[in-house]
């Protein structure tokens, strides 16, 4: 059947809630395609044989080859092809920087916007998921087994890859629920928690077991695994050790890493009344730093009653390092940016509560070691901002509990462990390490990028074969 190519420069524009209403509530922002939205935006691609997307695709998804299903109204089809590349397509729908990946190498975006690549990957998952009642079948085993710790993408994503190639795949996750990050630190607005949920139901459906509450360096260690006859480990235990700045005031009441402070909305529901590990439902909240995480404890506190919420990074506007997208929704929710703003003290009160914070104006000047101009302190800057809660998202680096209990398994300075190649292969035998655990922290999808090489040379390792 012949299709109508769409021409039209822009993108199929999201439905979105009102950023009124939805500052006040944890349903998820963007509402997804249409059926009819979606086809109409796959008819934008251009099929290109070459295939620039997918040479920034961490997961190498045959994009042009997906969209090109949901063109001819074959959408299982598509899923077909997205489930080749990726064990999680419903969260790379909607997490993924595809503005900066796959988008970006975009043909139409030269005279226009770029295809909605993303938008139409999450709309193949949320149709499969909502019109399919089959499971995916368990391949045969090749009576391997190897052992995958944490839950998290890069985890899951391993585990999938090699449970599909017939190895017995056992993940142990420290947490009570598995999925790491994505259950514990996007807030349900941008991934609602049943998505995830649902990806994990497929990995067990081609036979990966789940030990959760599994502490490796305290109920087991690597040592012992290899013992129990795994072959090789892939350790995905991301980057959960939040930093801090070193200021006064840090250990005053009302003052949480963004690690604590998400995890306990999206994994403990701290935003109901009734939760058993309740959380400060501040007015005023200062977040410190500008990103992804960032936005996701900024826009969280909103919604749990914040009357003013401030974003405070030490950069501008355009050195963000949040996705685009994040930037403009915390701006359409009511977030209040003061870039180029340090703090340098916490203050309290005498019952030991946060009472306001301290800092100074900064200015960009010359660019420093990654080529960012470098910010510093204008002089007689300094002032109080009136708040009563504190988040400190600058980053977060790897637990020492599994590298300190593991001989032969070595870390660089930052605490992320080394490897030696692309394969992820660590400097012990048999072990291999991917995303945030080696990184730091990154991004889902390059996380779900290192599962999926380590996977691969993992079978090649076991096999005895070369890679291609």
């Amino acid at each position: 059947m012949a299709q109508q190519r769409n021409m039209d420069k822009n993108k199929t524009p999201m439905p979105v809630q009102d950023p009124d209403v939805r500052n006040k509530n944890f349903d998820e922002v963007a509402l997804g395609y249409t059926y009819e939205m979606a086809v109409n935006e796959a008819r934008r691609c251009l099929g290109c044989k070459n295939k620039p997307c997918v040479g920034k695709c961490p997961v190498r998804i045959d994009i042009p080859a997906f969209i090109a299903k949901i063109a001819e109204e074959d959408i299982e089809g598509a899923y077909e092809i997205l489930s080749k590349s990726t064990s999680l397509p419903a969260v790379c729908g909607r997490v993924c920087p595809q503005e900066s990946q796959c988008e970006s190498m975009c043909v139409r975006g030269k005279m226009g916007e770029p295809v909605a690549i993303g938008r139409l990957e999450r709309f193949v998952a949320d149709y499969h998921r909502e019109h399919s009642t089959s499971l995916p079948t368990p391949p045969a085993q090749n009576g391997h087994k190897v052992a995958v710790i944490g839950a998290g993408p890069s985890g899951l994503t391993a585990a999938g890859d090699l449970a599909k190639l017939g190895y017995k795949v056992t993940i142990f996750e420290a947490l009570h629920l598995a999925g790491g990050v994505l259950i514990y630190g996007i807030p349900e607005f941008r991934l609602p928690k049943v998505i995830v949920e649902k990806e994990i139901e497929n990995l067990k459906a081609i036979g990966v077991d789940i030990e959760t509450n599994m502490v490796i360096g305290k109920v087991l260690t690597i040592d012992e695994l290899f013992e129990m006859g795994y072959e090789a480990i892939f350790i995905g235990s991301g980057a959960g050790l939040p930093r801090f700045m070193n200021i006064p005031g840090e250990s005053l009441k009302g003052v949480y890493s963004a690690n604590e402070f998400l995890t306990r909305i999206n994994l403990m529901k701290a935003y109901k009344p009734d939760s058993k590990t309740p959380i400060q439902h501040a007015k005023k909240v200062a977040v410190v730093g500008g990103g992804n995480v960032a936005m996701d404890a900024a826009r969280s506190a909103k919604r749990l009653g914040a009357e003013e919420v401030y974003i405070v990074y030490r950069r501008g506007m355009d050195e963000l390092p949040a996705r685009k997208e994040e930037v403009e929704h915390a701006e359409e929710e009511g977030i209040i940016f003061k870039t180029l703003n340090n703090p340098v003290e916490i203050l309290g009160n005498e019952d030991g509560m946060v009472s306001g914070m301290k800092c100074v104006e900064m200015e960009l000047g010359e660019p420093d070691e990654s080529g960012r101009r470098r910010p510093v302190v204008k002089e007689n800057s300094e002032f109080v901002l009136d708040v009563d809660s504190v988040i400190m998202s600058i980053g977060t680096s790897p637990n020492p509990l599994i590298r300190s209990t593991t001989p032969g398994l070595d870390a660089n300075k930052w605490g992320c462990l080394i490897t030696k190649d692309e394969s992820g292969l660590t400097t012990r035998d048999g072990v291999y390490a991917g995303g945030d655990a080696v990184t730091g922290a990154a991004t889902v999808i390059l996380a779900m990028g290192a599962g999926k090489d380590a996977a691969k040379a993992i079978d090649q390792q076991i096999m005895g074969t070369k890679a291609e």
